[in-house]
């Protein structure tokens, strides 16, 4: 029997870096919820575009935000992952040289940048509905970070094919999308929040279902015996994955969700 369902929300659950989200979710969740069935939207967003995109049921699921680093339900920490300050200085110095991107320090509070792209800051107050602070220099002050990120309208590949192997020994590395790569520290990802949850509330493996569509969810993927890839996801993830469900915008996860309640 389900007990826990997660899903990822970017190319997952709706288009990538939107709030174009079915409403039909937000009583599914109730449903799943009066049949003991927890549901955790799973991302590398922010908990302040996490919970806005699901205003209606906000108290009645959990979050699980930046790739896994932090985890909350009704206001309750369940899990929380700091970079270490020494590695983000590295870091940021490095990413300062990479021409045509963006970066963001994601705190519990919300994102720093130096970005002045009005684009990029665009996309994230308002297609992600995140808090955004420009500041000169994100150095200046030492933040308690979760996670950094990576943006670049174009050929992210690059980027990540020039991060990821200087910091994979260091950090963890993921593609999240068509336009972020995503740096945390190297026990954080989704699938190790997931079992983190598992673990405090009793659920096994094999009574939670997962959804996901790139590789920032093969660690959730494999965190569950009922997985799902959705029709548009990356191979290695359909690979991984016992199952693979209609695309996103044609409401894959929904579909699922629909058969588990009847």
């Amino acid at each position: 029997m389900i007990k826990l369902v997660a899903s990822d929300i970017d190319g997952t659950l709706l288009p990538e870096g939107t709030a174009q989200i079915n409403p039909e979710i937000f009583e599914t969740i109730r449903k799943l919820k009066a049949k003991d069935i927890l549901f955790a939207a799973a991302s590398g967003r922010h908990y302040t575009s996490m919970s806005k995109l699901f205003e209606p049921v906000k108290n009645d699921m959990i979050f699980i935000t930046e790739n896994g680093a932090y985890v909350c339900c009704r206001g309750y920490d369940m899990l929380e992952q700091l970079i270490d300050w020494t590695l983000i200085r590295q870091w940021v110095q490095e990413v300062r040289r990479i021409p045509g991107t963006s970066f963001t320090l994601d705190t519990k509070e919300g994102f720093y940048t130096e970005s002045s792209d009005p684009e990029f800051l665009d996309l994230v107050e308002n297609g992600y509905r995140s808090r955004i602070t420009v500041v000169e220099d994100v150095l200046a002050r030492e933040y308690r970070v979760n996670k950094m990120a990576i943006y670049r309208k174009t050929n992210i590949r690059e980027v990540a094919d020039i991060m990821i192997p200087r910091w994979r020994d260091r950090l963890y590395c993921a593609v999240s999308g068509d336009i972020w790569v995503d740096f945390m520290n190297k026990d954080t990802n989704k699938g190790n929040a997931i079992r983190s949850i598992q673990q405090i509330l009793k659920i096994s493996p094999d009574e939670t279902m997962v959804f996901g569509d790139n590789h920032n969810d093969l660690e959730m993927i494999r965190s569950a015996t009922e997985s799902y890839a959705v029709g548009n996801a990356a191979e290695a993830v359909k690979k991984a994955a016992k199952y693979v469900t209609d695309t996103n915008v044609n409401d894959g996860v929904l579909k699922v969700l629909r058969t588990l309640l009847d």
